[in-house]
């Protein structure tokens, strides 16, 4: 499950990073002004405007921290189930959890999908308890309103995401109970695309109806179902890839040796003396005792203005080692596949033993599919 680029870091949570896109900030000010200025006012008049706006505030802060528990839930079954978890973002439609190789099994998969929606409802029946608790203490209408409001948009999502179409959970769900019983992962999982692209253009379609009757709330829906369609679209080319190269491993497909560079040399003379000789894009930096520093490439050393190159050595301006992808000489290709594209200009690196023994590109992935024979059905 891959994820946007996070604008705003906020640290980790038990070993997880979590991220903010600047989207987010978006959402909370339409929130404040649909919920807070339109909602609460309505259905709980009588109050200053200020405090409408604090109550707005409120729901929009705990709105995106229900959004969090959602994708931490699915993050921490992941984990549990023996998946690499990256990283958690929080943008303008959501909440993504990146997910850095597949689930072992359809019993993985099923779990990790229903975690998510699992934990919207038991924040949905939490917050209907803490609205039932302000009644009986009497705490003011609009006080009472913001978690009866959170009951209602959590069981919502919850309800949402069990719509059985990828790339929502409850597609999920249904890939892992076709996988189950057909025994075909790449299968279930293009019925379960198909379908999340159908629904997607459906709610595009309602989206369209709702706008000519003078409704604006149809471009949510228009924005909801392209993202559907995009992420199912995405989804099933990348099950289709990984049917593809079933079988094959990182050493397969690998560029070895690579063509390593010294770290140390400028990045003057090596775009001059070196980058224009040798017939690769990308150089992983090595060290005296072989040790990895990082990863050139040419665009990256490109950026690097006229007057610092000169005197800025290649580690200094290549992708540093804890942000290019790391896989290990025999790790399944579509576990590679699963952390290429992350940085690194799409590259991964590949190790046997603590050694650099290879480079991949998306070029070496596409030489292998031709040379074994194996093509993506379109």
């Amino acid at each position: 499950m891959s994820t946007v680029p996070a604008t705003i870091h906020l640290g980790r949570l038990w070993g997880i990073r979590l991220g903010l896109h600047w989207s987010v900030l978006l959402v909370v000010l339409l929130l404040v002004s649909a919920v807070g200025m339109g909602r609460f006012p309505l259905a709980y008049p009588g109050y200053d405007s200020w405090a409408y706006v604090v109550a707005g505030l409120v729901a929009a802060t705990l709105f995106m921290l229900s959004l969090l528990a959602h994708e931490m839930a699915h993050a921490l079954v992941a984990r549990r189930e023996g998946q690499k978890v990256e990283g958690i973002t929080l943008w303008m439609l959501g909440g993504l959890a990146s997910l850095k190789d597949r689930s072992p099994s359809p019993g993985a998969e099923f779990r990790v999908a229903a975690a998510g929606p699992a934990t919207s409802v038991l924040l949905g029946v939490g917050f209907l308890l803490l609205t039932w608790f302000a009644v009986v203490v009497g705490a003011e209408p609009l006080i009472a309103g913001v978690p009866a409001y959170l009951a209602l948009i959590n069981l919502i999502l919850a309800a949402f995401n069990l719509i059985p179409a990828a790339p929502l959970d409850g597609g999920r769900i249904l890939s892992a109970a076709l996988w189950r019983r057909w025994g075909d992962r790449h299968r279930a999982a293009v019925v379960s695309t198909r379908v999340g692209r159908g629904f997607g253009f459906a709610l595009i379609l309602l989206g369209v109806v709702t706008l000519f009757d003078g409704d604006t709330g149809g471009l949510w829906w228009m924005l909801v179902g392209i993202f559907i369609v995009v992420m199912a679209q995405a989804e099933q080319r990348q099950s289709e890839l990984g049917a593809a190269v079933a079988g094959l491993r990182a050493r397969d497909v690998m560029t070895a040796p690579p063509d390593t560079a010294d770290g140390s040399v400028t990045v003057s003379d090596f775009l001059h003396a070196t980058a224009l000789v040798r017939r690769h894009s990308t150089f992983p930096l090595v060290d005296e005792a072989g040790r990895f520093q990082g990863l050139a490439t040419v665009d990256r050393l490109k950026s690097v203005p006229l007057a610092e190159r000169a005197h800025t050595a290649l580690r200094e301006a290549a992708w540093p080692p804890s942000e290019v992808p790391k896989v290990e000489a025999d790790d399944p290709l579509p576990d590679l596949l699963s952390v290429m594209g992350e940085q690194a200009d799409g590259r991964a690196v590949v190790f046997d033993q603590g050694r650099l023994v290879g480079i991949v590109s998306p070029s070496d992935i596409s030489r292998a599919m031709v040379l074994h024979g194996r093509g993506v059905q379109r």
